[in-house]
């Protein structure tokens, strides 16, 4: 099976919510009888939980729990309140941010309801037509700050008016873009939704949008393969 090298060891898969049974039913399969545990303060640096499966054979399944905390009544049958945690229909907001890129859109579900697209030029690093080097730092600030003002807009323009109906929101991008964001005072009501994980994208355009709940609908499992000789 293949998957991304996870810190700390093992792999990273994502399983999108309507496989993730059958996903737990194999892993039992390969492996053995599973034990399942709910572990708190899993995630990337926010709340987070996990519901763990450990198998006879020593083999570990750390099921990431989308959107936590956990729905009501999952930590009495781990497994199925995941597979029912996951499958719970959500309107969620999608921010990305490249330097001079960015789009907004709210998703009910998987389906796109509202966006907004846009870019504004920001000239890279190196000055060119016998412009003085301060010169160009300058003007290439004011073009980021204007690009970072647009993007702010853009994000206020099409979940603003969504932010009480909206269960999270997913940032992505570039992750230096996204703070500079941080500092706007308008976005602090947006920035208090946010939500895992961060979306590592290419330049955000309309249809990169569009296939952003793939990864934030997805539930992230990292898998540590059993140590050779510890099945017992």
């Amino acid at each position: 099976m293949g998957g991304r090298p996870a810190r700390g060891g093992g792999r990273w898969v994502s399983v999108a919510p309507d496989r993730l049974g059958g996903w737990i039913e194999g892993f039992g399969e390969r492996h053995g009888p599973v034990t399942a545990t709910v572990v708190t303060g899993a995630g990337d640096g926010m709340a987070g939980e996990a519901v763990v499966l450990t198998a006879a054979d020593g083999a570990v399944a750390e099921c990431h729990v989308p959107f936590p905390p956990l729905a009501p009544g999952g930590h009495g049958d781990p497994v199925r309140g995941l597979a029912g945690h996951a499958a719970l229909p959500r309107r969620v907001g999608v921010v990305l941010v490249r330097l001079g890129g960015y789009a907004a859109g709210v998703f009910e579900g998987g389906s796109l309801v509202a966006s907004k697209v846009g870019s504004r030029l920001v000239q890279g690093r190196t000055a060119a037509g016998g412009w003085s080097q301060r010169r160009f730092a300058r003007r290439r600030e004011n073009q980021a700050g204007q690009a970072q003002d647009a993007a702010a807009e853009t994000a206020l323009r099409v979940l603003g008016p969504r932010l009480a109906e909206l269960d999270a929101v997913v940032f992505g991008g570039d992750r230096r873009s996204v703070d500079a964001l941080r500092g706007d005072r308008r976005m602090a009501p947006v920035f208090a939704l946010e939500a895992a994980p961060f979306l590592a994208v290419p330049d955000p355009r309309l249809a990169v949008l569009k296939e952003t709940p793939r990864t934030f609908l997805a539930v992230r499992i990292r898998v540590v393969d059993p140590v050779e000789g510890t099945a017992g």
